[in-house]
């Protein structure tokens, strides 16, 4: 294990109240003096920016596309062991992880214990990942960033300004301003990147998009999108506790405001909480609300309202939400509503699956035409799905855009299969990054399409935190919030000293 940094403890100077039952931000200015790593990060940039294929590093620009790719993992257990997994058997190298829990280093000795070949003892390990971007930038060509949300634009920013290729899973960022950053700074330095999406890469969103380009359900004006996923919470700051042994908590709390180490953050529930997550939606509409985007090329919204909520406090998400987005034309395209639902009625916690039980299903916060439509056609449409309303017709997807139907299905038999109009890919999300990266092509959910997603997505976040019935109105091209001005504090953040956003 890698000598740990001096924690940067607490910060209280400069901090104020701000209005609307907002968290507290610190608003103290940024460091007057350089440190070391912007030196590196400096002359870094520069060498990133010299011309070459997009993608592709120095160590690789002349190399076969057979090449094995040299991969940090940032996160190397939960969702980052998925990404693990993917990588070795793909047969890429590792050459370093990075974890804030020491614990989790088993989790991921035993995902490569799979393959003999990887000597996991031998690969480097580090608790911040700061000090692994300055010891083995120079070995590193890719990072696959499977954080904590509120770390993605920290971590992926330093990788990208070192000429890293970046995986980065959903939602990209933690704030609106993140987002454009990181769409930046992926075209200023030249590198390939990809948003953790994963059914972007997959048969069904394709299809989805040429059944509704080709007409099959005419014009599409409604929306409606539901996952199995219930984060948020009720009441405060949950009460202090000892940190657990091998966690470093002040690489935990990264970039954002320090508080003290309590319950239900670490290692699974941190989402439920405004400060490091971005709720159920943050975690599945990157994913069910994907197809939309695409198929109907929303862009942003001109406004958002939270139309129900259940629970909910300034610290933490409400644990059941509907939450609508309203889009004006777009070309031939009419207006659309978008609608968004999440949560288990009945649950009061965010661990609802151990909580309910086998009643699980039964709570579940779905769209009230999908109930309609269970009962007249007679069939289920399950846990996670996205219904899409058009003036011919209906036509619905399920998680991750997959499987693709007109409802009802003998419609879907007598419409005529339409012509493939999008490159089919091989493989999962990962190795389309991988390939990217190899061949210095775009991957298929760069940061430039990934950030725009997750802006709108962050958008509905935006609606949840002013609260119920508040509509707010949204100036994508001011980056403002409108109607309610004390939110613009959530659109760009303020960072803890040593771990500051370097756009």
């Amino acid at each position: 294990m890698q000598k740990r940094c001096q924690p940067q403890g607490r910060e209280t100077a400069g901090r104020r109240r701000l209005p609307f039952s907002l968290p507290w931000v610190c608003m103290r200015p940024a460091m007057s003096k350089p440190f070391s790593r912007r030196k590196l990060l400096k002359a870094a940039a520069l060498t990133a920016v010299a011309a070459r294929p997009v993608g592709v590093p120095h160590v690789l620009a002349n190399a076969s596309p057979n090449a094995k790719v040299q991969v940090a993992v940032i996160g190397a257990a939960n969702q980052g062991g998925i990404s693990v997994n993917e990588v070795a058997r793909l047969g890429e190298r590792f050459v370093a992880f990075a974890d804030v829990d020491e614990r989790q280093f088993a989790k991921t000795a035993k995902i490569l214990a799979e393959y003999p070949e990887i000597k996991f003892d031998s690969i480097p390990q580090f608790f911040d990942y700061r000090q692994m971007f300055d010891k083995l930038h120079k070995q590193i060509d890719v990072v696959f960033v499977c954080t904590p949300d509120h770390h993605h634009a920290t971590a992926s920013m330093i990788a990208m300004r070192l000429g890293k290729g970046v995986y980065c899973e959903k939602p990209l960022a933690h704030s609106i301003h993140e987002c454009r950053v990181m769409a930046q700074a992926a075209k200023k330095y030249n590198v390939t990147t990809q948003l953790g999406n994963q059914g972007h890469s997959r048969e069904g969103i394709r299809r989805l998009c040429e059944y509704l380009w080709a007409g099959a359900i005419g014009n599409v004006t409604e929306v409606h999108a539901w996952a199995p996923t219930g984060r948020g919470g009720t009441g405060g700051r949950l009460p202090t506790r000892p940190v657990p042994k091998g966690l470093h908590w002040d690489e935990w709390i990264g970039p954002a405001q320090y508080r003290d180490y309590h319950d239900e953050l670490h290692p699974a529930l941190w989402r439920s909480w405004w400060e490091f997550g971005d709720g159920s939606l943050g975690d599945w509409g990157c994913h069910n609300l994907d197809g939309a985007f695409w198929a109907l090329d929303l862009a942003q919204p001109v406004s958002a309202e939270a139309i129900e909520q259940v629970g909910g406090s300034q610290e933490r998400f409400p644990l059941v939400n509907v939450v609508r987005w309203d889009f004006p034309a777009r070309g031939n395209l009419p207006p659309l509503k978008l609608y968004w639902y999440d949560g288990y009625r009945a649950a009061k916690t965010a661990n609802p699956k151990k909580e309910l039980g086998e009643s699980l299903e039964l709570s579940q916060n779905r769209p009230p035409i999908v109930l309609e439509l269970e009962k007249k056609y007679n069939r289920k449409f399950g846990d996670g799905g996205t219904i899409y309303i058009g003036d011919k017709g209906i036509m619905f997807s399920g998680n991750y855009c997959d499987s693709p139907r007109i409802v009802p299905e003998e419609k879907h038999r007598q419409f005529p299969v339409p012509e493939r109009k999008l490159p089919r890919l091989k493989g999962t999300h990962q190795a389309d990054f991988l390939r990217a990266f190899k061949e210095g092509t775009k991957a298929c959910s760069d940061f430039e399409y990934g950030a725009r997603l997750t802006e709108m997505v962050l958008v509905g976040c935006l609606a949840e935190r002013a609260g119920l019935h508040q509509k707010i109105t949204w100036d994508a091209a001011a980056m403002k919030v409108t109607s309610h001005p004390e939110l613009n504090a959530l659109v760009q953040r303020q960072y803890r000293k040593g771990w500051e956003l370097e756009a």
